[in-house]
């Protein structure tokens, strides 16, 4: 089984404590966000969990507990994002130099095949248009180097959740926009020039066909071939059937809740609204077996 932590919010910039203690209780419980009632009971013993995949903006929260997860056998790899976008857009984020600098110690402490850069999703404004993810990317591709072997892009894709605070961005006079397809290619090659000659891979995520008309190849976040080649596990190959169609990643589990993020990125798709998850976070109680409320308090 592999363990997502996770797809619906930051568990190591935020939740870290509560991950441990579920770490060391063997079990954590995530309601099903269409219907609380129904509760799973997900093990986490090591015996169960093949690899944990870490999504995350800044990781150092967890990183204190990094060695006692190798103590207990835990397999795991990191899905870092690091994007640099101005605060309309990031509004809560770390600063870049925070963020690269905990990704470059990730890095040395557990190697670079282990910490994966996202740069994703990109979000095409007057204010990050064109130019700026160029020079962005560019300048972050050459920071990373020998830090990361692979890099993951993506455009934004509108949900409704976003939608109301997208539309008040527009009042700042800041628009979603769809860049020409002539420029966008140039784009694409820039930013792939621009990680080969850092030594890094790119991929996209859940873009397939679009971007591989542009020399960007399918990836998969959550990869039975990286977990292969970086732990030598064979783990099933289906496709999660809970994520998008064209989402390459493999089956996994995820332990975290929606609207419990507090970064308030305007586009996310996993926050309803900032108060929301500010409120949950405030009554978040890292001994309870799920990460907001006390869902099923399953017995050993």
């Amino acid at each position: 089984m592999i363990i997502s932590a996770s797809r619906r919010t930051d568990i190591p910039a935020f939740y870290a404590e509560w991950f441990m203690n579920r770490i060391r209780e063997g079990y954590c419980t995530v309601p099903n966000p269409f219907n609380p009632k129904q509760v799973s009971r997900i093990s986490l013993k090591p015996e169960d969990v093949d690899v944990i995949v870490f999504w995350t903006r800044y990781a150092r929260p967890l990183m204190p507990f990094l060695d006692e997860l190798d103590e207990r056998g835990y397999r795991y790899y990191f899905l870092y994002t690091l994007m640099n976008n101005p605060r309309a857009l990031d509004p809560k984020s770390p600063s870049h130099k925070r963020s690269l600098n905990t990704f470059r110690e990730l890095s040395h402490r557990i190697g670079r095949e282990k910490v994966i850069w996202r740069y994703d999703p990109m979000v095409f404004t007057r204010i990050t248009d064109l130019n700026f993810h160029r020079e962005t990317y560019q300048r972050i591709a050459e920071e990373l180097k020998n830090n990361t072997n692979r890099c993951i892009i993506s455009i934004v894709d509108i949900y409704r959740k976003a939608a109301k605070r997208l539309k008040l961005l527009e009042g700042e006079g800041i628009r979603i926009m769809e860049p020409l397809e002539e420029k966008f290619g140039e784009l694409m090659k820039s930013m792939s020039d621009s990680a080969a000659m850092n030594g890094i891979d790119v991929q996209s995520c859940a873009e397939a066909p679009g971007l591989a008309w542009h020399g960007i190849p399918p990836g998969k976040c959550i990869d039975d071939g990286l977990i292969r080649h970086v732990f030598g596990l064979d783990v099933a190959h289906l496709k999660d059937p809970s994520q998008r169609p064209d989402c390459g990643c493999v089956a996994s589990r995820d332990i975290g809740m929606y609207d419990t993020c507090l970064f308030g990125c305007v586009y996310c798709y996993a926050t309803t609204r900032l108060d929301r998850a500010r409120d949950r976070h405030r009554s978040h109680d890292p001994a309870s077996p799920s990460l907001a409320g006390h869902y099923g308090e399953f017995k050993q």
